[in-house]
């Protein structure tokens, strides 16, 4: 359902199947919208914007607006949206600048009202960002990633997949996989138990992922020594490998634990 009369739609647009485009929408050029994506009224879709198949894009967000960057110079780059993927009212979606030529938000992502995502950002699947949360450009989220309301990340910022982090935290370190993060200012506040359970992780991963993380943040080791002795003395594992892999090519450096 497209209601052509109240919506500003350029003709360059490519909008698939079964999209519904409510009034008071409006769609620039250069544009790709996939099969049954819902679009409300009010909300922008500017110059850029690859919106995947079983969207919804809610009142008042825009998505693809240019990038609040002083570097950039009006270069081509885009937008993408995964499949399945939720923007809520008055959330904002930047495309990229030279730097990546692309912001990235995967499939199945929520990212609720008020937030913003900044140019050149990378959200990988499954990630939610609470209302009003802020992440700066360039900042990576991975698989599962729940960032709760009100949280302001740093640019160029990481954060793990399957984390936890507190509501109104503020981010300027990279925060590990599997973990909760939380206090002011933000630590290491455990495994994240809860979560993982829901994804299925058995209690044997769940209690290598709980040793790692005893060695990493409990031992007095820094995290060089540490590295070393968690490769020495814990079985190997997927967790095992994305947990070292992080803490190793972390370049702002990790989170601290809440007992230092």
């Amino acid at each position: 359902m497209i209601n052509k009369s109240l919506t500003c739609i350029h003709p360059e647009a490519i909008i698939g199947k079964n999209v519904t485009i409510w009034p008071f929408v409006t769609i620039d050029k250069n544009v790709v919208i996939g099969d049954n994506t819902e679009v409300y009224s009010h909300a922008v879709i500017l110059s850029g914007a690859r919106i995947g198949e079983n969207c919804k894009i809610f009142p008042g967000a825009i998505v693809s607006g240019n990038p609040q960057d002083l570097k950039f110079a009006g270069e081509e780059s885009t937008c993408e949206i995964g499949n399945y993927t939720t923007i809520r009212e008055c959330a904002t979606v930047n495309r990229g600048t030279i730097s990546k030529g692309k912001t990235v938000v995967g499939n199945h992502c929520l990212i609720m009202a008020y937030s913003h995502i900044a140019h050149d950002c990378v959200l990988k699947d499954y990630v939610i960002v609470g209302n009003t949360t802020q992440l700066a450009g360039e900042v990576e989220a991975d698989d599962y990633a729940i960032i709760s309301a009100g949280t302001l990340v740093h640019q160029f910022s990481r954060i793990g997949m399957h984390v936890m982090i507190q509501g109104g935290s503020r981010i300027g370190k990279d925060i590990p996989p599997y973990i909760t993060a939380g206090r002011e200012p933000l630590t290491y506040s455990g495994v994240n138990v809860v979560g993982l359970r829901r994804r299925g992780f058995t209690t044997e991963q769940i209690g290598n992922i709980q040793e790692i993380y005893r060695v990493l943040y409990q031992s007095g080791l820094n995290n060089s020594d540490a590295v070393k002795q968690i490769e020495a003395t814990i079985p190997d594992s997927l967790e095992k490998e994305n947990i070292l892999s992080f803490v190793i090519n972390s370049k702002r450096g990790i989170i601290r634990g809440y007992l230092e």
